[in-house]
């Protein structure tokens, strides 16, 4: 039988595909669009984290979510460093939510209130996706636009209490593997996990809206 990490990576896959090759996200890595596509993303990546580091407080008391509440992990610090490099000092004054974006915080911040375990999958599919995918990311944002290697600007990428990323992901699913739910309530997690990425993905559709290629 597989261990309940395999079933969340197996199950959303698809979703995860989906959203690693959506066109705006392909253009950006392509070098296609410039640096103020990059720092809008960026601003929507706020919203999100908020939502998500918002009640680590009291959720590191939860039997259930308590576990994954790694303080190392957090990236609204460094996201707070990069918005100035990208925007301005007065960054939090033009800082704007795509609709796509408020829906996806808003889902997160209700999993964080009322559903320990439902705030693991988003948990999951936003952390270790920043600990895999996101090294990509910060790669191409350096050489594309001259960012100081992790430095402003690209820090949201950038793990400085993970000495090795490889671990901390064999350890997170450990957790995972142990996680306190029954049959039902993981079923409910890994649709959960599924919604993260569809949520996700519609952030990057109205990304790639905002910022068409011109033919």
């Amino acid at each position: 039988m597989d261990s309940f990490s395999t079933v969340i990576r197996t199950a959303s896959h698809e979703q995860h595909v989906e959203a690693e090759t959506s066109t705006f996200m392909s253009d950006l890595l392509g070098g296609r669009l410039g640096v103020d596509a990059y720092a809008r993303y960026t601003e929507q990546l706020w919203f999100v984290y908020e939502a998500l580091e918002a009640e680590t407080g009291r959720l590191a008391a939860d039997p259930v979510a308590g576990p994954f509440i790694q303080p190392e992990l957090f990236r609204l610090p460094a996201l707070e460093r990069d918005l100035p490099r990208l925007r301005g000092p007065d960054w939090r004054v033009g800082l704007s939510a795509l609709p796509a974006t408020r829906a996806y915080a808003e889902r997160v911040r209700e999993c964080a209130e009322r559903w320990p375990a439902g705030y693991i999958a988003h948990h999951y599919t936003r952390y270790l996706g920043d600990l895999s995918g996101g090294q990509i990311i910060r790669d191409k944002a350096e050489r594309t636009w001259g960012f100081e290697k992790k430095g402003d600007g690209v820090r949201f990428y950038v793990f400085e209490g993970i000495g090795n990323p490889a671990a901390f992901k064999r350890a997170y699913r450990e957790l995972l593997d142990a996680v306190r739910a029954d049959d039902l309530e993981k079923q409910r997690i890994v649709a959960e996990c599924k919604r993260a990425f569809a949520l996700n993905t519609a952030v990057f559709r109205a990304l790639g809206e905002e910022f068409p290629l011109s033919a």
